[in-house]
């Protein structure tokens, strides 16, 4: 902190009289005696100064406390290099994405701008608010908008959405193999000997549908038919709650409950756990995402993991391979899930 204060202070003092604003490119021209197109040419490396002037300039620019302005340079260029990210403030999977997101585009010469999307801020607003930043690639984590709108985006900004399958338009998109993690779910909770296994599922939130169909397939691959029942709901909390409320006020519990995601898992657990339920005891809990929450030992939460580092790592790969190259076509890159098998599982109960 002493530093910094020395810092400012030293670039304080040697500011020209007057000066106490940002210098710009324009006060380095001054204070080095030559024209503002020369100090432009030197910034951006090109020939048509002499060494001396250039070594001029810069020791004029170090005296100002002069910084290049990145991001103007590249929009006078007609590039931004800025990759607009789109999440959801409550999703604690999204969240998880971010670390990597801004680590492989960093990699890659990009900056990166956030935009979150919540109960008080619509998702086109939010879209709109990083393309109003001039963010020519776009990374939509889970967008619950249309598909129409979503085609219509491709045609101002490259754009590539995770978590959700979007066929038939120009619009990379990268996620999980839904199906493929529910239905080791399945099979995990049926090699226990369950049976009556419901399934909270996420209503339109991205991937409740993939999810949805897998559970009623895995459930008839199993002959399970007669025990089939989904419970609407969301990826929330709050529906983990609502569905576990319901299940309390019947007669009889069924003995697993795979839900639509990790929060919603989270919300079954602490309903039944109020309430004297035994997990896994009196009933199983699966969940999805394997969210860093689900980890937590007081949790422990049995859950199908996202390859989350692969998931944020290819969106980047994408959206830089379309702004270089524009004539690359469109992909659809699904990751395989894997089962974490942890305490909220066990045997069914007689």
């Amino acid at each position: 902190m002493l530093d910094d204060r020395a810092t400012a202070h030293a670039d304080a003092e040697r500011a020209p009289a007057g000066l106490h604003r940002r210098p710009t490119m324009a006060d380095v021209a001054t204070r080095a005696g030559v024209s503002r197109t020369l100090v432009s040419l030197i910034f951006s490396n090109k020939p048509g100064a002499s060494d001396e002037t250039r070594d001029r300039v810069l020791q004029a620019a170090d005296e100002l406390g002069y910084r290049l302005d990145r991001a103007a340079r590249m929009l006078a260029r007609g590039r931004s290099r800025t990759l607009g990210v789109l999440m959801d403030v409550h999703q604690t999977f999204q969240a998880d994405l971010i670390g990597t997101i801004y680590a492989e585009a960093e990699a890659a010469g990009y900056e990166v701008l956030l935009s979150a999307s919540a109960p008080t801020r619509d998702e086109h607003k939010a879209i709109e608010a990083l393309l109003s930043h001039r963010c020519e690639g776009l990374i939509l984590l889970g967008p619950l908008s249309e598909a129409d709108y979503l085609r219509t985006l491709a045609d101002r900004a490259v754009v590539t959405v995770v978590g959700r399958a979007l066929p038939h338009t120009a619009v990379d998109t990268v996620r999980t193999a839904d199906a493929k993690g529910i239905r080791q779910s399945v099979d995990h909770l049926v090699e226990l000997g369950h049976r009556e296994i419901a399934h909270v599922d996420g209503g339109a939130d991205p991937g409740s549908p993939e999810r949805r169909r897998a559970y009623l397939a895995a459930m008839r691959r199993h002959d399970l038919s007669d025990h089939i029942r989904v419970i609407p709901g969301q990826h929330t909390e709050e529906a983990g709650v609502a569905a576990a409320n319901t299940l309390l006020a019947e007669d009889r519990l069924p003995t697993a409950v795979l839900a639509g995601n990790d929060r919603c898992a989270i919300g079954l657990m602490d309903v039944f756990t109020r309430a004297h339920v035994d997990v896994p005891g009196d009933i199983s809990i699966v969940g999805y995402d394997d969210s860093h929450l689900s980890q937590l030992s007081r949790i422990d939460l049995t859950t199908v993991r996202q390859d989350t580092e692969g998931l944020a790592r290819h969106a980047v790969q994408f959206a830089v391979g379309r702004l270089e190259d524009e004539d690359l076509d469109p992909q659809d890159f699904v990751i395989d899930p894997h089962l974490m098998v942890r305490g909220t599982t066990g045997p069914a109960r007689s």
